[in-house]
């Protein structure tokens, strides 16, 4: 997923964004909410990560005011506020989940994926598509019952067909999925990625249609 995360502690904000991106996900990292809005109005974000309590102002006008003009980007409110009023609030401002500082980065991931699931379409972490199983939570596909080894930049694209059920990827929805990894994206990487993807998990698995992109195949 590519996410926006909006915290102004540089120090917790570093451990996220290490966190997460190390499971694969594009993060961009702001500390303001001004900065936020132009980021949001310049790309397409999976998921928003959310302070409270910002240098330029409060977080829960800023939801109302995204929720407001209709985007539905998932959020999760990352605050020190824990009274049950301050969650009921952070919810009915159109927050998908709140998580109280401090809170284990473990927990976070868990909960990225949660959400990311339910949006999908995909709630439950166990996913059969022909003869794999992937299991979302884990990170790990089976074939024919034998565990298939992916590395981090074979998952994370596989995984954004897989969230992605029947929609046609563009070649450059695909390199946003790369772009967390700190080595650039060369002409020919997702292609690569492919072939590799196919070879391990069958030819079938991912379909090309030309001048368009790639989609996920097999028995889905």
């Amino acid at each position: 997923m590519r996410i926006l995360l909006i915290e102004d502690d540089t120090v917790l904000g570093a451990g996220v964004r290490d966190q997460i991106g190390a499971e694969g996900h594009s993060v961009d990292w702001v500390t303001r909410l001004d900065t936020a809005r132009e980021y949001l109005a310049s790309a397409a974000y999976d998921l928003v990560l959310l302070d409270l309590m910002l240098p330029d102002g409060l977080g829960l006008p800023f939801l109302r005011e995204i929720r407001r003009r209709g985007d539905v980007t998932p959020v999760i409110i990352l605050t020190a506020l824990d009274q049950i009023s301050d969650r009921i609030e952070g919810l009915n401002a159109g927050a998908d989940d709140y998580l109280v500082k401090p809170f284990d980065l473990s927990e976070l991931s868990a909960r990225l994926a949660a959400v990311g699931r339910r949006y999908a379409g995909n709630p439950n972490p166990l996913v059969h598509i022909g003869d794999l199983e992937i299991d979302l939570a884990a990170k790990s596909v089976r074939r024919n019952g034998k565990q298939v080894p992916l590395t981090a930049r074979e998952w994370t694209l596989f995984d954004a067909f897989v969230q992605h059920p029947g929609q046609i990827l563009s070649k450059a929805q695909l390199d946003e999925r790369l772009y967390a990894f700190d080595t650039e994206v060369e002409s020919n990487t997702i292609e690569v990625h492919i072939s590799r993807l196919r070879k391990k998990l069958g030819k079938e698995t991912i379909e090309t249609l030309r001048g368009l992109g790639y989609r996920l195949g097999g028995d889905t």
